[in-house]
């Protein structure tokens, strides 16, 4: 939001922009906050007008508002494009659709966003940028697909019930108050409904958007629960389709590059490749696993397992070290959001707990993670998340219960933006979890590090009351069976 307090005149706000509007003179042409340009119709081919203003929105950033109509033929459109850079992450915003109030929601979408609506198996591919409401753009949706109906329905009658399946659907969801011919009456009626009525069907609508130029509104604050928010760091092929990186370079030359990497003797052979079997669809799969060595800390081995024929992906972080004799407890107070960015090693040996809120993560929940601390409690609000939202009718008869855990969900959410303060603590019996110091080598003052020793159930819980290795000679025998023997 650098530009708008540098430059506040050239993107001032939405509200700055209305109230310039109705308090402005028509004949005082600095008075406009939008800019008109005479320009040519694709429909008609007459002469129309694009309207231009730039503005800023608030908790998003400054952005350019181009609406054309043409008066002729009556043709119109509007589009909205970034003034800001292309964001160094990719941001993905998640909504849940429960109330006509949700239809409301502002949503901002770039030329380069995907939108997902799962409950319809629909997804729209990045398009021209638009300024919209979650209303607006499922009327853009039912439009454009009854552009070609009449048509699918003469050549593929199959495509065609399939779409129109959709289309009821989501007409279903956006029916307002709006006139209606009521079936046995002369007379038009309307249908009065609150805003806080349910919808006829609930739907969640994600925007995928690489250059993290999109956005989806939230009501009230960040907490809000219908709402989410992620960053993710943009691949190799999202780079280049953004330009941010050349293009691929011939086939060819990439497979004998990869080939020297991958291979023993070659100039990388720091990732190894494994055959294997998925486990979703049972086609071949290739395991790749890399050793890591996180300073002030220990050996690791990352494995990340992807499956190209149904796109099962699984990563996984086991230690590179030898058992430890001690366990570990870190317990870390967060007070900002800077505290978010801190690297995080979850084994799957490490519970992880946060007792402001009461959230407690036993050994083996989430599996071993790589992460920032940001990004691991993303990923326990988003799992739980689904489970409040995915309860259907089962969970009606438990309403306190599940207004209890809307409202631990809230405090949730509110600790994974570091709005309020907390304590997060790792308890790992084989002190392979770890937390970044940011103060390192020097200790850090808000981390405190416990070395303890092991009660006999943690052993026995991890198979290793039943283990010796001690006087192993290598042949499968100690060194005392050796003297027993030979004696």
């Amino acid at each position: 939001m650098a530009q708008t307090e540098e430059n506040p005149e050239f993107f001032p706000s939405i509200a700055d922009v209305v109230d310039k509007t109705n308090a402005g003179d028509e004949e005082d042409i600095s008075a406009k906050p939008m800019e008109e340009i005479e320009s040519l119709c694709m429909q008609c081919g007459e002469q129309g007008v694009t309207r231009m203003m730039l503005t800023s929105i608030p908790f998003f950033r400054e952005v350019i508002v181009m609406s054309f109509r043409c008066e002729h033929c009556g043709h119109s459109n509007n589009e909205i494009q970034s003034a800001g850079k292309i964001r160094p992450e990719g941001a993905m915003y998640t909504v849940k659709i429960l109330n006509r109030s949700d239809l409301d929601r502002q949503l901002i979408r770039s030329e380069s966003c995907a939108i997902n609506i799962p409950e319809f198996q629909l997804v729209l591919p990045p398009s021209r940028g638009q300024l919209t409401t979650v209303e607006g753009l499922l009327r853009d949706i039912v439009a454009d697909l009854n552009v070609q109906q009449p048509l699918r329905r003469i050549q593929d009658e199959n495509a065609y019930a399939k779409i129109q399946e959709i289309i009821d659907g989501l007409e279903e969801i956006i029916a307002d108050d709006e006139e209606e011919d009521v079936e046995g009456k002369d007379k038009l009626e309307k249908r009065d409904l609150s805003k806080e009525d349910p919808v006829a069907r609930a739907i969640t609508i994600t925007l995928d958007d690489p250059s993290g130029n999109s956005f989806l509104e939230f009501v009230g604050s960040m907490s809000d629960l219908k709402w989410n928010m992620r960053t993710y760091e943009r691949s190799l092929e999202q780079n280049r389709q953004l330009g941010l990186a050349p293009p691929a370079e011939d086939k060819e030359e990439n497979a004998v590059d990869e080939t020297e990497q991958q291979q023993p003797g070659g100039p990388d052979e720091e990732v190894f490749e494994f055959p294997g079997i998925c486990s979703r669809c049972s086609r071949p799969l290739v395991t790749r696993m890399k050793k890591v060595s996180i300073p002030y800390f220990k050996d690791t081995l990352i494995m990340s397992t992807n499956c190209d024929n149904c796109g099962y992906r699984d990563n996984e972080i086991k230690s590179g070290a030898a058992i430890s004799e001690l366990g570990k407890k870190i317990t870390l107070k967060v007070e900002d959001r800077d505290d978010l960015s801190r690297d995080i090693l979850k084994s799957d040996t490490s519970g992880l707990s946060i007792p402001e809120i009461d959230l407690a993560l036993h050994p083996g929940t989430l599996g071993g993670r790589f992460t920032t601390l940001e990004g691991i409690l993303d990923q326990v609000y988003e799992e739980l998340t689904e489970k409040v939202f995915n309860t259907g009718d089962s969970g009606v008869a438990d309403v306190d219960d599940r207004a209890a855990f809307q409202e631990f969900l809230r405090k949730l959410k509110q600790v994974k933006n570091a709005e309020i303060p907390f304590t997060l603590i790792l308890d790992d019996p084989l002190a392979n979890s770890y937390v970044q110091n940011l103060y390192a080598p020097d200790p850090d003052p808000n981390m405190e590090v416990v070395a303890y020793e092991r009660t006999w159930q943690q052993n026995e819980d991890l198979g290793l009351n039943d283990m010796n290795v001690e006087s192993y000679s290598g042949d499968g025998t100690t060194d005392g069976d050796v003297k027993t023997q030979s004696s």
